[in-house]
């Protein structure tokens, strides 16, 4: 198989989706009462010089998409993988304004060489009473990223597309709480897990824009301790 798309045509085909796309990237989710407005920043492009090592993929080699390792002391989602992101503060002039301050606090990246395709609709999180706007950014000119602060993150790290796509990276999380079982996409991305909500969007992401291979969804995948 060839790379496709091209870092080019990837762009283009993210800022279709966002153009033309009126419906959620999850649907059927439970929302709290009186939910919080925020926004999360799903960043595209090609991110440094290492490619993928994957081979048969559906997408370029040097596609990223750059994610984070939340502080394992937090109290919500403690050591989870998460896209940049966070609650709308009042001096934001808009919700992509809330995505873009959130990412350069949490990884010190130049919003400047941003480019903002736009934005998904909101996203209900009922565990954290918030309501999640996926803004939908392509890196046109990468800037150097890094934890910025430990209290609040692990580890800020690219991660291949391609990686991801790989059906041996992916699989299914299980969570038995109250009596009732969760099952959840997920991936592998070197030594992080990516599961939860950020997993759902990336998976949601992929069926939509028709860069997924089929995969094994009765693997199961373990969680971190």
């Amino acid at each position: 198989m060839t790379d496709h798309p091209t870092p080019r045509s990837a762009r283009a085909q993210l800022a279709e989706l966002v153009r033309v796309d009126a419906k959620p990237l999850l649907d059927g989710l439970p929302t709290a009462a009186s939910p919080r407005p925020a926004a999360v920043l799903m960043l595209f492009g090609v991110l440094d010089a290492v490619p993928s090592e994957a081979r048969a993929t559906p997408v370029s080699r040097d596609l990223d998409v750059l994610l984070l390792s939340r502080a394992a002391t937090l109290r919500s989602h403690p050591g989870q993988v998460a896209f940049p992101g966070g609650r709308v503060d009042a001096g934001d002039r808009d919700i992509v304004a809330t995505a873009l301050r959130e990412a350069r606090e949490e990884t010190g990246l130049d919003p400047s060489g941003v480019d903002v395709l736009g934005k998904l609709p909101e996203v209900p999180l009922a565990f954290s009473r918030h309501l999640v706007t996926p803004v939908v950014g392509w890196w046109r000119d990468p800037s150097p990223v890094r934890v910025v602060d430990e209290h609040e993150s692990a580890a800020v790290f690219r991660a291949p597309v391609a990686d991801l796509l790989d059906p041996a990276n992916r699989g299914v999380t299980v969570i038995h709480r109250d009596g009732r079982e969760w099952r959840g996409p997920a991936f592998t991305a070197g030594e992080h897990l990516v599961w939860g909500f950020t997993a759902m969007l990336l998976d949601a992401l992929f069926d939509r824009l028709g860069w997924a291979d089929p995969w094994d969804g009765t693997r199961e995948i373990p969680l971190p301790a």
